[in-house]
């Protein structure tokens, strides 16, 4: 007589429960998906490391306490650490490499070759920098302030869901750029000449977090009055504690996705503000920047000054556009 053994119960680390998911497998079967989040790794590689790959010139040097260009590469030396991490204000000045407004064509010094004098190698791998870190930050900020205002209308309902919507009808009743544009003209007026970073990112995150708000909204709706959230209300938990801890984590699959996607148009609307002139000051490495000074040599002899920049911005927009439809679809159960 034989007996069976029976099935040695494993446990699995969160990792790996994580990494087996339906979910993550599906994404982890798509190929554009893949290919998407590769390219955007490669992009926030190259904004991490942008002291290595364009090397700091003239008064970043002089900042950075360095006086040769290869003490960057020393991880021994206080220049390499704070050019990664802390790198002082003049290391995002383009590396001007002429006073020669006609552009030029690529040598060992400029890669891409120069418009206007400046680098546009160097201005791309800086810029990236700036792209990433404006689009990361308003992003959280815009998906943080949109969930806490969308929990709250969907949850509580009554007149407090008739005020909130109705004061996102206002915003969404004027396009999104326009009101940017309007907001930052505002700030900026207050302090004309100033480092324009936190007058954008304030501009776009009171723009930016409607469109969550009427997401989290839409998806606490349906959740708020399932089984889970009235046994929790029957044991005596508070609003703010089923609103946080049941309502919310179970709302965040379309939202999550959308704020993904979110990250391709955020660099967009910051470079056509520069294009605009109403961004950052000209010479800074950010690539409406590049694209601004294109304008005024669309010739086929220079066609580099416009291409690589529209490259780079093209290149990270559909990336990130691939990994997000991979993501909305490995997440969406109704896909799998």
């Amino acid at each position: 007589m034989t007996t069976a053994n029976a099935p040695l119960n494993v446990k699995r680390s969160r990792f790996q429960n994580f990494w087996t998911s339906p979910g993550i497998r599906k994404l982890r079967r798509n190929p554009l998906a893949l290919t998407g989040l590769a390219i955007v790794l490669m992009f926030f590689l190259t904004a991490l490391f942008a002291p290595l790959i364009a090397k700091p010139t003239g008064n970043c040097m002089r900042d950075l306490n360095m006086t040769s260009q290869n003490q960057i590469y020393n991880p021994a030396g206080s220049a390499f650490w704070r050019g990664i991490f802390a790198p002082p204000a003049s290391c995002y000045r383009m590396d001007r490499v002429s006073f020669a407004q006609e552009p030029a064509p690529a040598t060992a010094e400029a890669p891409f070759g120069t418009v206007n004098g400046y680098s546009i190698f160097y201005g791309l791998v800086w810029g990236t920098r700036i792209a990433l870190k404006l689009g990361f930050i308003i992003t959280a900020v815009t998906l943080a302030i949109g969930i806490v205002v969308g929990a709250i209308s969907g949850f509580y309902g009554g007149w407090v869901d008739t005020l909130i919507q109705r004061f996102l009808d206002v915003i969404a009743a004027i396009p999104g750029l326009v009101l940017t544009i309007v907001i930052l003209t505002i700030l900026r007026a207050k302090n004309p000449g100033g480092d324009p970073t936190f007058p954008i990112i304030l501009a776009f995150c009171v723009t930016g977090w409607a469109g969550y708000a009427r997401f989290i909204r839409t998806e606490v709706l349906k959740i708020r009055n399932l089984e889970y959230v009235d046994a929790a209300r029957a044991l005596g938990a508070r609003d703010w504690r089923m609103i946080m801890k049941h309502v919310i984590p179970n709302s965040l699959t379309t939202v999550f996705t959308l704020a993904v996607m979110n990250l391709a148009t955020v660099p967009l609307d910051v470079a056509a503000l520069s294009f605009l002139g109403l961004g950052f000051e000209s010479g800074y490495s950010e690539w409406g920047q590049l694209i601004d000074f294109a304008r005024a040599w669309l010739k086929p002899a220079y066609w580099y000054v416009l291409f690589y920049p529209a490259a780079f911005i093209v290149l990270y927009s559909l990336a990130v556009n691939l990994f997000g439809d991979g993501l909305r679809d490995a997440l969406d159960p109704r896909t799998r």
